[in-house]
């Protein structure tokens, strides 16, 4: 199975309940897809490719230990773990709403090899060098202290290990912006400050070594090996 074909079972895991927040991320209902277009300025093909883009630090064949933090709704990466039966894998999120959302998923798919803790990705209750492997899709914008937030996910990966995802970055869809600026901010879903594309690569270079960052549209995806 390819990853585009991996992406695109994700709704089939919602189990024909998809909430709101599924249908955005896959693109799969009507509320979902009008969010996407008014909000993020997103059709399917651009959805399917910052996905892809996203989860492009994952080897299709990855056996080792990856930290996915946070793991939200597990609606874009339990398709993907389904498919990597040799890993370790664990999710933390703070919100336990959102991790038991992704525990149903993991459960309908038949997932053994995963491990779900409530926590802080400011605090992260692991070793340093845990990880193969760090995923983070669309969480640094909501983080309260995004500064710890970056310590922490490169103190848990290993040396040669890759962080990837992807999150809002300011300043690539003046729509997006408005609305993150009006709406997202002052409801407290998205926390200021904001990276913009050139502040993101700038970041990730001077934290890890063959950094790639792709904007599609208001999401910048990212990639990147520790040292």
């Amino acid at each position: 199975m390819t990853r585009k074909e991996q992406i695109r079972n994700a709704y089939k895991l919602t189990g024909g309940n998809a909430s709101f927040y599924d249908g955005m991320m896959t693109y799969s209902t009507l509320p979902g897809k009008a969010i996407c277009r008014a909000v993020w300025n997103m059709d399917a093909e651009k959805n399917l490719r910052y996905i892809e883009q996203a989860l492009s630090g994952v080897p299709m064949d990855f056996t080792g230990k990856l930290l996915e933090v946070p793991v939200g709704t597990g609606v874009l990466t339990m398709p993907i773990y389904k498919d990597l039966p040799e890993a370790q894998i664990t999710c933390l999120d703070y919100s336990a709403d959102m991790m038991n959302a992704a525990k149903q998923k993991a459960d309908r798919a038949g997932i053994k090899n995963i491990t779900f803790l409530q926590g802080d990705v400011g605090a992260l209750p692991f070793p340093d060098e845990s990880f193969d492997i760090v995923l983070s899709l669309n969480g640094f914008h909501a983080f309260p202290d995004k500064e710890a937030a970056y310590r922490e996910t490169n103190r848990v990966l290993k040396k040669g290990g890759t962080f990837c995802g992807c999150f809002y970055i300011a300043g690539c869809c003046r729509r997006t912006d408005w609305f993150v600026n009006h709406l997202y901010v002052p409801k407290g879903f998205f926390t200021q400050p904001f990276e913009t594309e050139d502040s993101l690569r700038r970041r990730l270079q001077g934290m890890y070594k063959d950094v790639s960052v792709t904007a599609v549209e208001g999401i910048g995806c990212f990639t990147g090996k520790k040292a």
